[in-house]
């Protein structure tokens, strides 16, 4: 892509991304999603209540009279996007590809973070890791998140989320809150989903289209796999076509939710050429 029209795409969802988390998301944002405990303050003078826990034995013993520790709530967070970059993001039927979906969901979180002070690092990967952005502050930073949802060209198209967790789980150290977006479209990932759930907070955004559940009854068409590049030929007007195909999408469905439940992990469904701002603000409000 060109530099120029880069630039223009970049500054077109800034503007709308950047809106959308400060009138909207911003104390959604704040409430969902909490610090990462409580840290030392000061201290002060005991008073009557104070839970004697808190007494700081040696400041008591220096002025001979009782002292507490105070803490407060550390609000900076550690927010990671994990990011599906595989071939199955340039499908899209709605006049909006899962790729053009992923970066607005993408840059609204980005913004949020920055707007509660918190970090913003990215993970992007396909069947291997293709890039890693390391958690940083700042409007600069998150421009260049941006760019590159927009023109990065991931070198493989199949996927891997295990791959992606694992590597995730592996540099990241610290407890974070950390958004998965992807389309799911994997198998054997549920080990590492696991472990990345109980070292993270882990929020899982399902993208999708809706081509994808239901089939299109205009007769015989030539079905590709974006990731594999293999095709096959498929009667698309047949009901017995069309009935497998929706079963075996509500299928992959109900075990990706059931997944999502069974590790405890907040989710939302976000679908192309839909509001995808009401989904995210019932799981942030969901979670406050």
């Amino acid at each position: 892509m060109e530099t120029a029209e880069l630039l223009k795409r970049v500054r077109r969802i800034e503007i709308k991304t950047r809106g959308l988390s400060q009138h909207i998301f911003a104390g959604e944002y704040h409430s969902a999603f909490k610090g990462k405990g409580m840290v030392f303050s000061e201290v002060r003078e005991y008073q009557y209540g104070d839970d004697l826990r808190n007494i700081d034995w040696n400041v008591t013993a220096r002025f001979d009279h009782p002292f507490v520790k105070v803490f407060e709530e550390e609000r900076e967070l550690t927010v990671m996007l994990i990011i599906d970059i595989s071939g199955s993001r340039d499908f899209g039927t709605n006049k909006t590809t899962k790729k053009d979906l992923i970066t607005e969901v993408a840059a609204v979180i980005a913004f949020s973070a920055i707007q509660n002070n918190d970090k913003i690092g990215m993970i992007m990967f396909s069947n291997k890791i293709e890039k890693f952005i390391p958690p940083k502050k700042g409007k600069q930073h998150i421009l260049r998140i941006i760019r590159e949802l927009i023109d990065f060209v991931p070198e493989e198209r199949g996927t891997n989320l295990s791959e992606g967790l694992r590597y995730f789980t592996n540099v990241i150290k610290k407890r974070s809150t950390s958004f998965l977006i992807s389309d799911f479209m994997d198998k054997n990932y549920e080990d590492a989903l696991k472990i990345a759930s109980k070292k993270h907070d882990l929020i899982a955004l399902k993208i999708s289209d809706i081509r994808e559940s239901e089939l299109p009854s205009v007769g015989l068409i030539n079905m590709k796999d974006a990731e594999t590049g293999k095709s096959i030929w498929v009667d698309s007007s047949s009901k017995k076509i069309q009935q497998i195909y929706k079963d075996d999408w509500l299928s992959r469905m109900n075990f990706i939710r059931d997944l999502f439940v069974k590790y405890g992990i907040d989710s939302a469904d976000l679908t192309t050429g839909s509001d995808y701002i009401k989904p995210l603000m019932t799981l942030f409000k969901k979670r406050a």
